[in-house]
């Protein structure tokens, strides 16, 4: 995490530009999959650790109206009465069945029962790679996982045998690196050929495209995939209804309707195309959300609201101090958001309303304060970014970010705590191998966190191995907030700190993190970074990186909302896998993997070419 004070030193180096033009090779690499190498490279673990981790912390409340913007009212509460979020799902390609149980059990997924033969994707793959079906042994499992509102869910893995020089190895990679098969799914309660049929019409309506489907036999079930809206913010382009049962009638129009229906040349924009207004509308009206939450936070509604219990709407009014028509007004809104929900004259939180809760773990609360404060009134001006390439916040405050909440210690201290608010992404990185081979060091390895922040990301990976020691750098205030992290997760003792700037960045560590910093500069200032960074490493150590990544193919993603984010706010940007390769080539380091992380993130691995 960039901080005010570690802005003057990244400067100083002088820079030279390195070729233009993407890298082929990488452009389209799948998440987990070295940059540079075949997409064929098996990541198989990555995907299915992401799929996991997805499934665990959305349900189906909250992540409807991500993969169909704009839903809400009577049409959001309609699906989620006949619609439960069953699982993600996700392709692999093992060499043999003993791998797959190894790669599932070692992202803590135990399969319950056997598998079963999957007819619906092995024709979709005989149909998409022109191959006999018979000649396609794809096998289905649901292993079972527990979601944090404590529901059992499951990650769908369809697995294609391919063993090591097999005429299958194109279809692997192909599938890898398009990813076809992933989709989320929901489950129809009690399906019924009226309610399948209306709410294959409503997902229509939302802008989904029915994209094929099919009946299994040997479970007896019926999927209906759609391809999301454009806009879809999930981060999986397709969707399945799953029904229990045979509706094979059903499914009959249903695929009436898909790609191969619609004549040549049409193209699927995923907008609806009977009320573009309605969507138009919906979409101007996101501030008010962003307002509407701001305001839930600063009041401090969640706050007043007992732990899953209803609170009467009055009762919460004398609590807060508010006008109680007014307050009406406003949660009627933040239940359509999905933020509370109204039982008569009782409202109760959700789950993502607890969320803005000041003592829920990893509270948004600062997230909703800064986003609804400072960051909203320079996406005023981002026409002015826009128009002239300078920095909104900039023009509009008079002085860039850092230097603007340097100033103020409170909005200082609300920046750090916004920034904590996104830890979940950091929940997988403590098991990299990186740091596993550096606790594994007869000494004792050393972890350096480069504008480490408040300590968030260093006392998870010291917690995680107690062999390590950590060392942080960052700004005086930002070092006390550190101190008190490490104390209280009881890594105190196995913590250093350094205060300084960017050419500061200590040496002799093993492993070195640059979480969230990059995308706060331009590529010149990036380069000098990782320069430092590089000057400081041992021959030996490894550089983890956290970011968000730009998909190579402009499907949906939160980087791309994060992108425009960073040029409004701090003339930073997000970037592509191959973008990031350049840039740690100009600074000789080699990009070697990234893969998922929570939150739409990503974990760069880069190391000295010699190490490779």
């Amino acid at each position: 995490m960039t901080t005010p004070a570690m802005t003057a030193t990244a400067t100083a180096a002088t820079v030279v530009a390195p070729a233009t033009g993407a890298d082929e090779k990488t452009a389209g690499t799948p998440a987990g999959t070295p940059a540079g190498t075949p997409a064929g490279t098996p990541d198989d673990g990555a995907r299915l650790r992401a799929a996991a981790d997805f499934v665990r912390h959305h349900d189906t409340a909250t992540l409807l109206p991500l993969l169909l913007p704009g839903l809400g009212g009577p049409q959001l509460h309609a699906l989620t009465r006949h619609l439960s979020f069953a699982h993600a799902a996700v392709l692999v390609f093992p060499p043999d069945p003993a791998t797959l149980r190894a790669e599932l059990a070692a992202c803590g997924l135990a399969a319950d029962t056997p598998p079963l033969p999957s007819s619906v994707v092995r024709d979709r793959l005989a149909a998409r790679h022109r191959r006999d079906a018979a000649g396609l042994d794809v096998s289905i499992l649901r292993p079972g996982v527990r979601a944090a509102d404590g529901t059992r869910r499951a990650v769908e893995v369809f697995a294609l045998t391919v063993p090591p020089g097999s005429d299958l190895r194109p279809v692997a990679e192909h599938e890898r690196a398009h990813q076809h098969e992933a989709h989320l799914a929901f489950e129809v309660l009690r399906p019924e050929p009226l309610l399948l049929r209306g709410l294959c019409a409503l997902l229509a309506d939302r802008g989904a495209a029915p994209d094929g489907g099919g009946y299994n036999p040997h479970e007896n079930g019926t999927v209906l995939y759609f391809t999301a809206p454009a806009a879809s913010l999930a981060g999986y382009r397709r969707v399945e209804l799953y029904a229990p049962g045979d509706h094979r009638d059903v499914l009959a129009g249903h695929l009436a309707d898909g790609p191969a229906a619609r004549p040549a040349g049409h193209v699927s924009t995923g907008t609806p195309t009977d009320q573009p207004a309605e969507t138009l509308l919906r979409l101007l009206t996101g501030a008010w959300a962003t307002q509407a939450l701001a305001a839930c936070a600063r009041l401090r509604l969640p706050d007043a609201v007992p732990p899953g219990e209803p609170i009467d709407r009055a009762v919460l009014a004398r609590r807060t101090g508010t006008h109680p028509r007014a307050l009406a007004t406003l949660l009627r809104y933040l239940a359509m958001l999905g933020v509370v929900t109204a039982e008569g004259e009782h409202v109760r939180l959700t789950e993502v309303g607890a969320l803005l809760r000041e003592d829920a773990p990893a509270s948004m609360r600062p997230l909703a304060l800064m986003y609804g404060g400072p960051f909203y009134r320079s996406f005023g001006a981002l026409d002015h970014t826009v128009r002239t390439g300078e920095t909104a916040f900039d023009h509009l405050f008079g002085e860039n970010h850092f230097d603007h909440f340097a100033r103020d210690p409170e909005l200082a201290d609300l920046f750090d705590r916004s920034m904590a608010a996104s830890t979940r992404m950091f929940d997988p990185v403590p098991a990299h191998p990186a740091l596993a081979a550096a606790a594994a060091r007869p000494d004792g390895g050393t972890v350096v966190d480069v504008a480490g922040g408040n300590g968030e990301l260093l006392a998870r990976v010291l917690t995680a191995h107690p062999g390590l020691r950590g060392v942080l750098l960052e700004r005086p205030h930002a070092v006390e907030a550190a101190r008190r992290t490490m104390a209280e997760a009881g890594c105190a003792d196995r913590c250093s700190y350094r205060v300084g700037d960017f050419a500061d960045v200590p040496a002799e560590g093993d492993v070195y993190l640059l979480s969230r910093v990059l995308h706060d500069w331009d590529d010149d200032r990036c380069r000098a970074i990782l320069r430092h960074c590089e000057r400081a490493m041992p021959a030996h150590a490894d550089l983890l990186i956290v970011e968000r990544l730009l998909p190579a193919d402009g499907s949906a993603s939160l980087a791309t909302a994060w992108d425009v984010h960073m040029m409004c706010n701090v003339g930073g940007r997000e970037r592509r896998a191959d973008h990031y390769a350049d840039l740690l080539a100009a600074a000789g380091l080699d990009l070697l993997a990234h893969t998922p992380l929570p939150l739409d993130a990503a974990l760069l691995h880069a190391r000295r070419p010699e190490r490779r």
